[in-house]
């Protein structure tokens, strides 16, 4: 591959599932490659080796989440409109992750195994009524919603619209899901919400009426805990921080899991050695779930800004400059992973970047992500005695989030 032909804006090469040799050539030959992009934003430095991203991830002071964390130039107005705990450093972001901490941590995930593995029997035994299904719809889109579903203490029967939410923000740049495409002219009508979507005005507007009930109470939901408890610097959320929490709840929550159980399973089709290998020896599916994740990459990318000038691999970053730690390379980069093009559930040690990497940032609900591809899988797999694809599988039209649109099976059962 000729540098020339590297764009990581090119959202064909994304939908087609066709960046790994992009990823390849820029990990080898320009680990801090600047890609142009198209007016008004002003191009990027794309970091792709995992030693390089983890040192930008975990360092905030020079490489600052203040300034958003996807490809999206805003003025100052919009940041402070838009900013959630995301785009939060320093004692603010400490603050508000504390407010949520415990409820995604190992004690209280551990009160939810039983429901969890109740939940994953009921979606698994309704898919596996019919012997061809889409695979996302029935199984990897229904499962991590409905957790959600319990956590926010919302009916079962929202669930669908939590879903069409996500699907329509994160998929701004996929005609499939967009309300309207992020770089239509139309767009900049919604560049004060969230992905430029107006399902976000709808978001709000659930988690608005779910506090207004739950205000003053005592519930022990993720929405009663925000809306009645003073974040540690005493600073209460105002509306704006409430709407942008409740938001990157309902995406977060959601998205990401689901896309790393439906890549999961597609390995697995795909290596039917290692379905094998885990159905044989399901004690060793809590260690594939780290493959899971590295294989899966869910996220492709996160932006930082360079607080000041500064040097990595001989080119000069200036302060301004915005910096994005491509993680799926990452999860790809040999230096790391021997034979990282090979799929290997017993694959050990396993320290992808999924989740980040000993940052601020690292994800919130990475304890909770991994029970649910856990219980997933020991689940699943014992249920089968094969599957196989059933149609063409399709992605989303996006650089932002590795997902899978369709894919459509076929079951044999055990």
């Amino acid at each position: 591959m000729q540098q020339t032909t590297v764009d990581l804006t090119d959202l064909d090469m994304f939908e087609q599932d066709r960046a790994w040799p992009a990823f390849d050539y820029l990990r080898r030959e320009e680990p801090v490659y600047w890609n142009p992009e198209p007016p008004p934003n002003k191009g990027f430095w794309a970091v792709t080796r995992h030693a390089d991203i983890v040192a930008v991830d975990r360092d905030p002071e020079t490489f600052t989440s203040e300034k958003f964390v996807n490809l999206e130039e805003l003025d100052e107005e919009t940041m402070e409109i838009r900013r959630s705990m995301l785009e939060t450093d320093g004692p603010r972001h400490h603050a508000l992750r504390r407010l949520l901490v415990r409820d995604f941590g190992t004690t209280t995930l551990k009160g939810y195994e039983s429901f969890l593995r109740g939940l994953t029997r009921a979606t698994v035994e309704a898919a596996l009524r019919h012997k061809e299904f889409d695979f996302v719809s029935e199984v990897s889109a229904d499962f991590p919603i409905q957790v959600l579903a319990r956590m926010l203490d919302v009916p079962e029967h929202h669930t669908g619209r939590l879903i069409a939410w996500g699907n329509r923000m994160i998929g701004n740049t996929d005609p499939d899901y967009a309300d309207v495409l992020l770089d239509s002219p139309e767009s900049n009508k919604y560049r004060h919400l969230p992905f430029r979507s107006p399902a976000a005005l709808e978001v709000f507007e659930y988690g608005r009426e779910l506090a207004r009930q739950r205000r003053g109470r005592s519930g022990q939901d993720l929405v009663s805990k925000l809306v009645n408890q003073m974040p540690e610097d005493g600073v209460p959320l105002s509306q704006r921080d409430f709407d942008n929490y409740f938001l990157l709840l309902v995406i977060a929550g959601n998205e990401t899991t689901r896309h790393a159980i439906s890549h999961s399973m597609l390995a697995l089709i795909n290596n039917p050695d290692q379905m094998r290998l885990l159905q044989d020896r399901p004690e060793l599916i809590p260690q594939a779930v780290e493959e899971f994740l590295r294989w899966a990459s869910p996220v492709y990318h996160f932006r930082r800004t360079a607080t000041r000038d500064v040097e990595l691999h001989g080119k000069h970053i200036r302060a301004g400059d915005k910096v994005v730690m491509w993680f799926a390379s990452g999860n790809r980069d040999e230096e790391v992973f021997t034979d990282p093009y090979r799929f290997d559930v017993t694959r050990h040690p396993n320290d992808h970047v999924t989740f980040g990497k000993g940052s601020p940032h690292f994800c919130l609900g990475n304890k909770l992500a991994r029970m649910e591809i856990r219980i997933m899988f020991e689940t699943l797999l014992p249920r089968i005695k094969r599957m196989e694809l059933a149609g063409d599988v399709s992605y989303v039209r996006s650089n932002f989030i590795h997902g899978v649109k369709k894919m459509p099976v076929r079951v044999t059962l055990a």
